[in-house]
């Protein structure tokens, strides 16, 4: 990457040894360690710390989500929080960079390079913004791609198996992320799920809807939507929420005391604003009403799990598949995730990548013998369509693994896929007949 430099002898600044030039400084940090060697002599370098005195970021209040699941709608509402209460924030993630609601980028990695989100943060900076909430995965804790940065709150909603493909054990993984928690920076923490990481105590705050803790739900209720009561010191609030599930229970606590943490405002005005944060896109989402359909990005077990628990009532018809050189180990846990809630279940094709998909299919279904109604269709806009035509009254389909994804990602190449715009074009194509 190379961005531009203004009032400096160097016209750009690069983390790219091979973008160094006589007009660009070069930012030294870890993940470019190993390519160092081959600079050309005489070239000058900053580090991450020096850039962020010089670019003036240390005011900013920095705030960095990491968990298995939860860390894009923790982050939005954070976000939309503290928006909502006349405060300017920026937000940076898997969705792209926005600063007071204005879109600045489209998508992008969950945590880019140290020097992308920098540029992002001095972006934010120049439009006003105070805080900067981020998402933080486990990828970049350990390749280190936020060294330098100081953070105002580190927040952590859950750690469950996943990207065994890259850390090797769970028990690599959750190391991972409990080093992001490791100093005496300001901490919120999922009390239900602590024994997953391990933390420094020091400036440790939790959060927890079974599990006594500093921000604790007393009670709550999750027909039509989420009422809950939640409780901090002598301070105690109800608040409503249009989103969907226990697991968006916890996302909408761990926001709401992250706010709190960071601003110190009443309580009482927190949970006010609760209710004017939508959703995010792809996330949950409700695609159509009649017949309910809802698309989630969930795409492991546990993220299956939340969703799937969380309209356990109801009745329910999924369809799904699993990544292609990705974790192999969660894809019979998956299906058989589906296999404990789904009445009827649609077994197709996520992103194989490289990957053969029926090989893919064949290791979920491995976790689904013995059930009825399975159903294996390679071709995902196939198996969409069988599941809308095939959808009974009264029963609701979720379509999982993709989310907003607009791409579907086959032997190498990227196709245009996207599940919401497949429903709505099935179900328009359906009115027409």
């Amino acid at each position: 990457m190379k961005v531009p430099l203004e009032g400096r002898a160097y016209r750009f600044l690069t983390d790219n040894t091979q973008e160094v030039d006589a007009e660009s400084l070069f930012l030294s940090t870890h993940q470019n360690l190993p390519y160092r060697d081959s600079l050309p002599e005489g070239v000058r370098s900053v580090t991450p710390e020096e850039l962020i005195r010089e670019w003036g970021l240390e005011g900013m209040k920095v705030i960095g989500v990491t968990g298995t699941n939860g860390k894009t709608t923790t982050t939005a509402l954070i976000y939309s929080l503290l928006i909502d209460l006349g405060r300017s924030a920026a937000l940076q993630g898997t969705r792209g960079l926005f600063v007071d609601d204005r879109p600045l980028e489209q998508k992008h990695m969950t945590t880019p390079s140290i020097l992308e989100t920098l540029w992002n943060m001095k972006r934010a900076r120049e439009a006003g913004a105070e805080y900067f909430v981020m998402e933080v995965s486990s990828h970049a804790i350990d390749q280190e791609r936020i060294e330098g940065i100081g953070f105002a709150l580190k927040v952590h909603t859950n750690v469950t198996r996943d990207h065994l493909d890259y850390h090797g054990t769970v028990e690599e993984y959750r190391r991972v992320k409990s080093r992001f928690f490791s100093d005496d920076s300001l901490k919120l923490l999922n009390k239900d799920e602590i024994k997953s990481i391990e933390f420094n105590p020091a400036n440790a705050y939790t959060y927890g809807v079974e599990e006594p803790a500093s921000f604790k739900v007393m009670a709550y209720s999750l027909q039509s939507g989420i009422s809950a009561v939640i409780q901090f010191r002598n301070e105690q609030e109800a608040f409503f929420s249009n989103m969907m599930g226990l697991f968006n229970l916890y996302n909408l606590t761990a926001a709401i005391a992250s706010t709190k943490l960071l601003t110190d405002e009443p309580l009482a005005r927190i949970c006010e604003v609760v209710e004017n944060f939508g959703g995010v896109s792809g996330r949950m989402e409700v695609v159509s009403t009649d017949p309910t359909i809802i698309v989630d990005f969930a795409h492991t077990d546990d993220g299956m799990y939340r969703v799937l628990d969380s309209l356990k009532d109801k009745d329910l018809a999924v369809v799904f598949g699993a990544g292609g050189d990705r974790d192999r180990g969660k894809r019979p846990r998956m299906g058989a995730v589906a296999g404990r809630f789904a009445k009827k279940i649609y077994v197709t094709s996520d992103n194989p990548r490289s990957e053969d998909p029926e090989a893919i299919i064949e290791e979920i279904l491995a976790g689904l013998k013995g059930k009825e109604n399975v159903q294996a269709i390679p071709d995902r806009r196939e198996a969409i369509g069988r599941a809308i035509d095939e959808l009974e009254e009264g029963e609701i389909l979720l379509i999982l693994g993709k989310g907003d994804e607009d791409t579907q990602e086959i032997a190498g190449v990227k196709h245009p896929f996207d599940d919401r715009e497949v429903v709505r074009e099935i179900l328009a194509a359906r009115e027409e007949a």
